[in-house]
C-alpha cells in the first residue's frame, strides 16, 4: 500500500453516523492531522452528528449529508427543494479532486458516497467485517478486515497504519468552547444544584429497545444516590426523551433535574465535563462523557462493550452476564440481559466510583 508523500494532500474522511461512532473517529483525524500538518483535510458526516466535526481545530472543511431529512422530504410537497439541495450536495462532494478519502464507516450509505468522490484512491476495509453493507465495491484500495472485538477507536486507528499513521495516543480535541461550558453552567444553576456534590448526570435512553432499563430501576438508583451521597441529579436526552425522563422523576421521592432538549450536543459536552460521573445505557452520549475525560458507569446488554464500550480508564461497565449477551439484536421478548441489573449492582458502581473521586 502506498504511503501518500509529505505534501499538501487533500484527504477526505467519511464517517456520516451515529454520535458515538463519529466520536470514536476523532481520534484517527488528530493521527492524520499531526502525520500530515499541511494537508488540507475535510470531513464527510450527517447532521445529526456534524456537530462534533463542525470548528474542529484539525479540519479544514465539513460537508453536511442531509439524508434523513431528504429522504423524508422526497415524497413531500418540497420534493423539487429536496431534488436540488441532493444535487447541491453533490456538487459539493465532487468539487475538489481528493487525494485520499478513506471509509471509516463501512456501510453501503458511506460506500456509495466514496463512489461518488472523485480520488484514485479511495481506502477502507475488505469483506469479511461483521456489520458491513458491501461498501468494499466502491473501494480501489482494500484493505484486510480486522478482528471486530477490537475496540471501534482501535479498528479506526489500525485503518490509517496503511498511510503510515502508526500511535497510541488517543486525542479526541472535541469542538467545545467557553461559550457552550457557559451555558452548561447556567443550566446546573438554574437547576439549583451548582454548589452539591457529587454531581451525577443520568442518561437513560437508547435508539434500540434492547438496551433500554426500567424506569422504576432508574427512578431508584436515583433516590439511592441522593439519599446516600447526597447527588445532585441531571437527566439528559433529546426533546423526544422528555416525557419519558420526566415520568422516572415522577417515581422518585426526591428531586432532580430534567434537562432533556435543553442542550446542543457542544452544550452536552460542557455538562458531562462539570459532572462528577455520568451513569448511561449504551448510547452516544456516553461515548460523549468518555471523550469529555469524565468517569462512565454503563449498563450493557445485548452489544460488545469491549468493542464499543466507554473507552479509556476510570470507567465501570455492568453487565447482567448472560449467556446470549452480546446478541446485538435491536428486539428481544424478555430483554433480559438488561432487566437482571440490578439497582443494587448499579449503585455499588456509582458508589466505587464516589470514593475514587474522593481520594
Amino acid at each position: 500500500m502506498k504511503k501518500p508523500d509529505n505534501q499538501k494532500l487533500k484527504i477526505l474522511i467519511i464517517k456520516l453516523s451515529a454520535i458515538g461512532d463519529v466520536i470514536h473517529t476523532l481520534p484517527a483525524l488528530n493521527a492524520i492531522r499531526n502525520s500530515f500538518p499541511d494537508a488540507r483535510i475535510t470531513w464527510l458526516v450527517e447532521e445529526a452528528a456534524a456537530g462534533f466535526v463542525e470548528n474542529h481545530e484539525a479540519l479544514d472543511r465539513v460537508i453536511v449529508s442531509k439524508r434523513k431529512k431528504w429522504g423524508k422530504n422526497l415524497l413531500s410537497p418540497f420534493c423539487l427543494s429536496t431534488i436540488k439541495e441532493i444535487f447541491s450536495f453533490i456538487k459539493e462532494l465532487r468539487d475538489s479532486k481528493y487525494d485520499l478519502v478513506i471509509d471509516f464507516q463501512g456501510l453501503l450509505k458511506s460506500g456509495v458516497l466514496a463512489g461518488l468522490c472523485r480520488s484514485k484512491r479511495k481506502i477502507g476495509y475488505d469483506q469479511g467485517m461483521e456489520h458491513m453493507e458491501y461498501s468494499y465495491l466502491f473501494l480501489n484500495e482494500r484493505i484486510p478486515p480486522v478482528d471486530m472485538n477490537n475496540h471501534a477507536i482501535i479498528r479506526s486507528m489500525m485503518l490509517i497504519k496503511v498511510l503510515g499513521v502508526i500511535t497510541d495516543k488517543i486525542i479526541y480535541n472535541l469542538p467545545v468552547f467557553e461559550t457552550n461550558r457557559k451555558m452548561a453552567d447556567d443550566l446546573i444553576s438554574r437547576s439549583g444544584l451548582k454548589k452539591i456534590k457529587p454531581l451525577v448526570a443520568i442518561k437513560p435512553m437508547a435508539k434500540w429497545e434492547t438496551k433500554l432499563w426500567n424506569n422504576i430501576k432508574f427512578a431508584k438508583l436515583a433516590d439511592l444516590l441522593i439519599e446516600k451521597l447526597g447527588a445532585g441529579i441531571i437527566f439528559t436526552g433529546s426533546r423526544q426523551d422528555q416525557k419519558t425522563i420526566q415520568d422516572i422523576i415522577f417515581h422518585m421521592q426526591g428531586n432532580a433535574a430534567n434537562l432533556a432538549g435543553a442542550t446542543s450536543l457542544k452544550t452536552l459536552a460542557g455538562l458531562y465535563e462539570k459532572t462528577d460521573f455520568v451513569i448511561s445505557t449504551d448510547t452516544g452520549p456516553m461515548h460523549l462523557a468518555a471523550a469529555m475525560g469524565t468517569p462512565v458507569v454503563a449498563l450493557f446488554g445485548p452489544t460488545a462493550p469491549w468493542r464499543t464500550g466507554p473507552f479509556g480508564l476510570g470507567h465501570q461497565v455492568i453487565r447482567a452476564g448472560l449467556e446470549c449477551s452480546p446478541c446485538f439484536k435491536r428486539q428481544c421478548k424478555t430483554i433480559e440481559c438488561m432487566q437482571k441489573i440490578s439497582v443494587e449492582q448499579v449503585f455499588e458502581s456509582a458508589l466505587d466510583m464516589s470514593q475514587h473521586l474522593s481520594l
